[in-house]
């Protein structure tokens, strides 16, 4: 599993992964999968959360195909490629690979951004958010995120 960055970042991932399993009990949060995607151009891409059914990994090596997967999530860290990786790499992959949502949480910014709507290789739609605003994932992730809590992690 991708380790975590410090202890925030799991706090983070904790919040999200109780308010996706209280909202969508039949999916689960996956933390540090392995999919199939161009992000990085070899071919795969570790996520620091992928949304799925349940269920959904069984079987499957140590890099999935993301069909199925619903939302992949990234938080960003203190690291000085989290700009070009989670901002502009990230979403070009996984909007190539079709998955639907990228959520991406961003700790210097202080903002949740919902990426939705890939096409040609690229998302249409990218909605900013400041913490402690309603975030709304649109389908098929149908989850609705308070993000008051995330003002508690600021940096």
């Amino acid at each position: 599993l991708k380790a975590w960055s410090d202890g925030t970042h799991g706090c983070i991932f904790m919040w999200l992964l109780r308010q996706c399993m209280e909202q969508r009990p039949g999916l689960s949060l996956y933390p540090g999968a392995g999919v199939k995607s161009e992000v990085d151009r070899r071919g795969r891409a570790r996520v620091d959360g992928v949304l799925a059914p349940r269920g959904h990994f069984k079987g499957h090596g140590e890099w999935s195909d993301p069909d199925g997967i619903l939302m992949a999530v990234e938080i960003t860290a203190r690291h000085p490629d989290t700009n070009r990786r989670r901002r502009v790499d990230k979403p070009i992959g996984y909007a190539e690979a079709n998955i639907p949502v990228y959520l991406l949480i961003d700790r210097d910014d202080k903002t949740t951004t919902v990426y939705s709507k890939p096409g040609s290789g690229r998302y249409r739609q990218a909605v900013s958010h400041p913490w402690g605003a309603t975030v709304v994932l649109p389908f098929p992730v149908d989850v609705t995120l308070s993000t008051e809590k995330l003002k508690d992690y600021a940096h």
